[in-house]
């Protein structure tokens, strides 16, 4: 990417429309530095100037471009990508401006040129997260939230802070998880997209409206990235999602001895009450955009609670999609063969081959046993 800027490795004219587009669209958001640590505005218009042009390079070196300078036929062809990562803290980060602009605008259904298919740009470098996008991008045609799985919300625990009794799904869930990440999750999470029947939903990337566009920009803002963990500089993205949506969650792990493995926890995004939502949000880092989930629990195993859920996870990110699709991940991870280690989607709702029935009665244990008798259906 440096060597990219450096040598003046882009598309001078789609870098010149990007800014200019941003410039106009994506509104700069409160910063929340300490005023001996905050950059001046000359310093903050070379910060939008670098994570536009960084974005534009990673489109690039993703997808390649015909209309890259004369003699660069190297990077003129890119690397056919069907998915990336960024690995910025602490070697990137220290220095040179976040990639968070670049990592949630890629994985957001439009940009400056319009609704176009989402990218999968996984954000820490985070493979198996990026992976776990990828499959959920292909089943749904839909953007992708990228967020740690960060902290657990019990109803007593909400209580004690806020004063707010916790109703609904979250009350169904016995709480909440919190989701989010310094800028990863695509706009779109916003839920400011409506369908015909004006309800929140984070659309097929086709179906996006420039009226779409206008709601989810108008309901994020840029805050200049905290120093406290990006030195370098940057803008953060910042929403909440003030909607109730259905959503899946994912995490594909990766076990020595056994091989990828995939979780599964269908449920629904929580709105909660605006002085109720600022204090906990508070909690954490204020600028990040902010998602509040409740799984489906069940009242026994790793379902039992949300804690029970969240205290399963194989890892503090998550893949979480717009709506219940736990049960063609399931079918899709046999094909694959990839064990499905956990997950709440009704068993009258699953279908794997019949061949699996071969394998035992208990289901997950076939799942397990027919994955390593057949054996990955890609290798090296």
């Amino acid at each position: 990417i440096i060597r990219r800027m450096s040598e003046g490795i882009y598309d001078e004219a789609e870098y010149q429309k990007a800014l200019a587009w941003t410039k106009e669209k994506c509104k700069e958001g409160f910063d929340k530095n300490p005023d001996e640590l905050q950059k001046s505005r000359e310093e903050k218009d070379a910060d939008w100037e670098f994570v536009v042009k960084m974005m534009v390079i990673i489109k690039d070196l993703m997808c390649g471009n015909d209309k890259l300078p004369a003699g660069r036929e190297e990077e003129i062809v890119g690397h056919n990508a069907i998915a990336a990562g960024f690995q910025g803290q602490r070697q990137w980060t220290d220095f040179y401006p976040n990639a968070d602009f670049a990592e949630a605008m890629l994985n957001t259904s439009f940009d400056w040129n319009g609704a176009r298919e989402p990218y999968i740009l996984a954000t820490e470098n985070d493979v198996l997260n990026g992976l776990g996008m990828l499959f959920m991008k292909l089943l749904t045609n839909r953007p992708q939230i990228f967020a740690d799985v960060r902290t657990y919300w019990s109803p007593s625990a909400v209580f004690e802070a806020t004063g707010y009794q916790l109703e609904g799904k979250a009350a169904e869930s016995c709480g909440f998880i919190h989701l989010i990440n310094s800028g990863a999750a695509c706009l779109d999470a916003s839920g400011k997209a409506l369908d015909e029947a004006g309800n929140p939903v984070m659309k097929p990337w086709y179906e996006v409206t420039e009226k779409d566009q206008d709601a989810i920009l108008a309901a994020t803002t840029w805050n200049a990235a905290d120093v406290g963990y990006f030195r370098g500089g940057g803008y953060s993205s910042r929403f909440c999602t003030e909607a109730e949506m259905p959503v899946t969650m994912i995490r594909l792990n990766l076990v020595q001895g056994l091989g990828p493995v995939l979780q599964i926890a269908e449920g629904w995004t929580v709105h909660l009450p605006e002085q109720v939502n600022d204090i906990l949000w508070k909690r954490t880092d204020y600028t990040w955009p902010c998602t509040w989930f409740a799984p489906r629990t069940t009242g026994k195993g790793a379902f039992a609670t949300a804690y029970d859920v969240m205290n399963n996870w194989g890892a503090n990110h998550g893949a979480i999609s717009y709506g219940h699709i736990g049960a063609d991940l399931i079918t899709m991870c046999s094909m694959l063969r990839i064990p499905v280690s956990m997950h709440n989607v009704p068993e009258e709702d699953i279908f794997r081959p019949a061949a699996f029935n071969a394998f035992g009665m208990d289901k997950e244990g076939q799942d397990y046993r027919a994955c390593a008798a057949y054996g990955p259906m890609y290798k090296k």
